[in-house]
């Protein structure tokens, strides 16, 4: 396979003899610098197209006494070339060693490409790595020795050494699906994290196993797939907080706490919509949960079905509809009258009180696109909405839920990744 060696050139010449004498690329990119703008003085650049003698073996010596680096390391003319760039301006820098790596692959398609970035200045090492890092087949590479002190090598005990930045490579690639999570955004983190490779080292791969398996499992838990949410979270229920698991657990059981539980992940779901600014979605998620708690409460007190209710169940006075096979049906207005008249707990204080605020915010639901309207929900027509819910209506259904034990507000849907 042919090997491309691209390294940073300084004022030490040993450390690049040494890696291309270990790695004999068949071609080299130094990227190097060309005479200083301020004092005219010759860059590292004349390093390796100076002639004669124009590097000194040591600091010390008086004059330069070795010939060029491609002389040094037996590189012919059609092996090497220079690219230029600045001492100290890290963005140009960048910008020129990211040039030299595309320039690089797409000359030698397929090829080992080592990037090297023992010479030069700090600024022209922090370049090449920061380059080198955004392409996942270029390797890192540093030559190291042993040391008297903290300037520099030991001369002649210099060897090249792989640079180990998977896991920087690994943070960097899942940086943007981390990001996902703060919005809530599952579905988007599966599917890119579906685009990476996994890791070779086996701590990383198995963060990103995990990763991959909880996007996938919220992003159906956010689309209402609990049984599949639940099959995937259960592996990795020792890790996860007791919250979490206790809140899937009851989603997928099949005792009485697991119809209130989905009124709770119906309204939490709302919120997560009006956290990414989707009003329309989380109004209409609203109105179903207003709707299906009516429901909820009317089957726990009384046995109703708002789908097909006796005719003798219905209070004298009270008009509703009929299915046309005659069934008795209550909408969700409607379905609160029932609980009005049909219970006398927590529900029927609330909706005695509550009726016009009710009913205005289906108002405001009715405008939706989503229903029957032709306007997009605002952000300051759900606020009034969404303070109703958290002051008047979730206190009332927490307290209408604690006769099948759940009294508390479920934890939200995760925002990090840890």
């Amino acid at each position: 396979m042919t090997k491309i060696l691209i390294c940073t050139v300084g004022g030490s010449h040993q450390p690049i003899v040494s890696a291309i004498n270990e790695q004999r690329p068949d071609y080299v990119i130094f990227i190097c610098t060309g005479k200083d703008p301020a004092t005219n003085q010759s860059g590292s650049s004349v390093q390796i197209t100076g002639s004669g003698n124009c590097i000194k073996a040591q600091f010390s010596d008086e004059k330069p006494n070795l010939p060029n680096l491609p002389v040094q390391s037996g590189l012919n003319a059609d092996q090497f070339e220079v690219c230029l760039t600045l001492s100290d301006d890290l963005d140009q820098i960048y910008l020129d060693c990211s040039k030299a790596i595309e320039v690089a692959i797409d000359r030698f398609p397929n090829a080992n490409i080592i990037a090297d970035y023992t010479g030069g200045t700090k600024s022209m090492s922090a370049g090449l790595v920061m380059a080198a890092l955004e392409f996942p087949s270029v390797a890192l590479q540093l030559v190291s020795g042993s040391r008297s002190d903290l300037i520099k090598v030991r001369n002649g005990s210099q060897y090249a050494m792989p640079a180990n930045s998977e896991k920087i490579r690994f943070e960097r690639l899942i940086a943007p699906y981390r990001q996902a999570w703060t919005r809530y955004a599952y579905s988007e983190a599966e599917a890119g994290l579906r685009q990476i490779s996994a890791p070779r080292n086996t701590e990383l791969r198995g963060q990103f196993s995990k990763f991959r398996d909880l996007s996938r499992a919220f992003a159906e838990w956010d689309n209402f797939n609990h049984l599949e949410a639940y099959e995937i979270i259960k592996q990795y229920a020792s890790s996860l907080p007791p919250e979490v698991n206790q809140s899937i657990a009851r989603l997928n059981n099949n005792t009485a706490k697991r119809e209130a539980a989905q009124l709770y992940d119906l309204y939490l779901n709302a919120l997560r919509r009006a956290d990414q600014g989707r009003y329309d979605d989380a109004i209409a998620r609203v109105y179903r949960l207003i709707e299906w708690t009516a429901q909820w409460l009317l089957k726990t007190h009384c046995n109703m079905d708002t789908s097909n209710i006796n005719e003798a169940d219905i209070p004298k006075g009270m008009k509703l509809t009929q299915h046309r096979e005659g069934q008795w049906q209550a909408g969700l207005y409607d379905a609160w009258q029932l609980v009005k008249h049909k219970t006398s707990g927590d529900a029927a204080r609330f909706i005695q009180a509550e009726e016009n605020c009710l009913l205005n915010h289906i108002k405001i639901r009715n405008q939706s696109i989503l229903a029957h309207g032709f306007s997009p929900i605002k952000a300051g027509d759900w606020q009034p909405l969404q303070q109703w819910l958290e002051q008047q209506f979730i206190p009332m259904l927490l307290a209408e839920t604690a006769i099948v034990g759940i009294k508390e507000l479920p934890t939200q849907l995760p925002l990090c990744w840890t």
